[in-house]
């Protein structure tokens, strides 16, 4: 039999090996399939494959796609490693966030190869009952959120990767409220649960006494709450409203963002607006994450419709 063919049908297999892990492969994986220490070193040294640290390999030389990242990470890590916070709500499908590295967890004493593209740490909460039951090994999305939400740079991106993996419907408030009852110490624990306490309430994530109070801490004037309005589909209910100066500000939980309720309130809106109302929203990210420049805009529009802090 010809020597290249041979070659080619172990490139194939190892090729195969990959396909399921963003093209990359453990040296282990490739030699219990047959593919020699040496086709390996060939590839390698002449540029056809890349290493990614001192365990794995993508067996092309393109640029290595996200998932391959992750796989080589865990596969650096060792046998024990999962991906953990946001990098394991990554794999799980989390949208609109990224990580400057990808991060794995492995259990106190285990060996830690470094790595300076991976950031691989001991950790006292590593649990094999925590890992994901399929794929790619990796937490359970409630535990990966309440972690990366722990381990984030700000209690802003911590605020936005709980409620992101909510509403992106990886996990449910429940369940991340069970995880955050397994944190003892923690400097964010706090900021963990009112979180959670908003999301959990879904229908009032934010109460209009707490804004209330926030705009009076501010200098504004106090508005009505829950203002009867009508329009030809009916009744409803305005959060909060200066009914003298024409403008009205809504609260939005995180059902606001939820498909059934998008119409709902679309057209609500525009009811009020054309009525002359000026109609600003408040967000449950937004009172977390940015609430200078949300109460500025209700400043703006009170000044305005003719309000003066002076004549206040």
């Amino acid at each position: 039999m010809d020597p290249r063919h041979d070659q080619e049908q172990l490139l194939a297999k190892a090729r195969a090996l990959g396909q399921d892990q963003g093209g990359v492969v453990s040296c282990p994986q490739l030699y219990e399939a047959g593919v020699p220490r040496w086709l390996v070193a060939r590839e390698l040294r002449v540029g056809r494959w890349q290493r990614l640290g001192d365990q794995a390999v993508c067996v092309h030389n393109g640029p290595v796609v996200e998932e391959g990242h992750w796989w080589a990470a865990v596969l650096q890590g060792g046998p024990r490693a999962q991906l953990d916070g946001a990098s394991a709500l990554l794999a799980a499908g989390l949208q609109r966030f990224t990580v400057a590295r990808v991060r794995v967890t492995v259990p106190r004493g285990a060996r830690i190869r470094r790595n300076p593209r991976y950031d691989i740490r001991q950790s006292r909460r590593w649990q094999r009952d925590d890992v994901a039951p399929s794929g790619i090994p990796r937490t359970r999305p409630a535990v990966a959120a309440v972690r990366g939400a722990l381990w984030a740079r700000t209690d802003r991106e911590a605020t936005y990767l709980l409620t992101a993996a909510v509403q992106q419907g990886l996990v449910s408030p429940t369940a991340l409220g069970a995880e955050i009852l397994r944190i003892r110490r923690d400097r964010r624990r706090a900021l963990l649960h009112a979180v959670v306490n908003d999301l959990l309430d879904g229908a009032r994530s934010l109460g209009e006494l707490d804004v209330v109070r926030e705009l009076e801490r501010r200098g504004l004037p106090r508005p009505e709450k829950q203002v009867l309005r009508r329009d030809h589909r009916g009744r409803y209910y305005l959060d909060l409203s200066w009914p003298h100066f024409r403008v009205v500000l809504e609260i939005d939980g995180i059902h606001h963002s939820w498909a059934e309720n998008v119409v709902g309130d679309a057209l609500r809106q525009n009811a009020l607006s054309l009525q002359g109302d000026t109609v600003l929203r408040l967000p449950l990210l937004g009172y977390r994450l940015e609430p200078d420049q949300f109460f500025a805009q209700v400043r703006a529009a009170l000044v305005a419709a003719g309000w003066s802090a002076r004549a206040a």
